[in-house]
């Protein structure tokens, strides 16, 4: 994505202050998104898989119909982790990459504007698309709600889910940050992200838990399963895990791990904090040749 040479007109020999900047930048990227085909084709993918489940729903017409938490615990639980990750590939997956494949960075950063500037307007440009696309999905899925439920009772759990899905995704976009400043080529940073979060960490997760024996607190997507179990009582909001040991065809027995939601959210910010400061010093380094 190309990011606009001038990030704002000057008068006379004033400089934009560093957060002017950083307001300048995500403004025009965030444009630049709206007004991209991939804000479009995403949207269009999230509406036809909304309207798919709306279809499914509406046929079968099971538990999902009848019970509130089972239908907004599967369907916003389960559904809006996935926007998260098609977000995050579609929004960050270039948007330090860009600067090398698409040369737009040999002119920036010859202009008066810090890296940190740069980075943080690109973060917060793509986390805000990001959320349009959670907010088109939430839609739908209020639409169905009303429709089944009604709006005048809305279960709290899912406000909860939703503030967790909010720190999930600076947790996500901080990952695809630090790829995208790893490679000069915006093609790995997209891979490298819809791999790792679609099935990487879920292998990484069962490898550790079912070969190591232990809690899988390292993985990311380990800490995500907090948006969905909050929606089944009784909800777990410590910091320590809940423990379940589970029947194997075998005989024996497995210990299957749920994050509580203290522990995801710190997990998740960990991340965040990791990820968003490594790949931003990634980009400090990256040299203009």
């Amino acid at each position: 994505m190309a990011t606009p040479l001038v990030p704002g007109r000057t008068t006379g020999r004033h400089v934009p202050g560093t957060f002017e900047q950083i307001n300048k930048l995500a403004r025009y990227q965030l444009r630049e998104y709206i007004r991209s085909r991939r804000f479009v084709a995403l949207a269009a993918l999230i509406a036809i898989i909304g309207g798919i489940t709306t279809a499914l729903v509406a046929h079968f017409r099971g538990s999902l119909a009848t019970d509130d938490l089972a239908f907004y615990g599967s369907l916003w639980g389960g559904g809006s982790t996935g926007v998260v990750i098609f977000s995050a590939v579609f929004f960050g997956g270039d948007a330090i990459a860009g600067e090398f494949s698409n040369k737009t960075g040999y002119f920036l950063m010859g202009l008066p504007i810090r890296r940190a500037t740069v980075y943080t307007g690109k973060f917060i440009a793509a986390y805000l698309a990001s959320l349009a696309m959670l907010g088109l999905f939430l839609a739908i899925l209020l639409g169905n709600g009303a429709f089944y439920f009604g709006l005048s009772f809305l279960p709290w759990q899912l406000g909860a889910s939703l503030l967790l899905v909010v720190v999930y995704l600076a947790a996500v976009l901080g990952a695809t940050f630090l790829f995208s400043s790893l490679f000069k080529t915006a093609a790995y940073g997209f891979v490298l992200t819809a791999v790792l979060f679609f099935f990487g960490f879920t292998v990484i997760q069962a490898l550790v838990t079912g070969l190591v024996k232990i809690e899988p607190w390292m993985v990311i997507s380990y800490a995500s399963s907090v948006v969905g179990s909050v929606f089944a009582p009784p909800v777990n909001w410590g910091i320590h895990p809940t423990i379940a040991q589970v029947m194997t065809f075998g005989g024996g027995t497995s210990t299957m791990y749920t994050a509580g939601i203290a522990e995801g959210i710190v997990i998740m910010v960990v991340y965040f904090v990791l990820t968003a400061v490594g790949g931003l010093l990634l980009f400090e380094r990256e040299e203009f040749t």
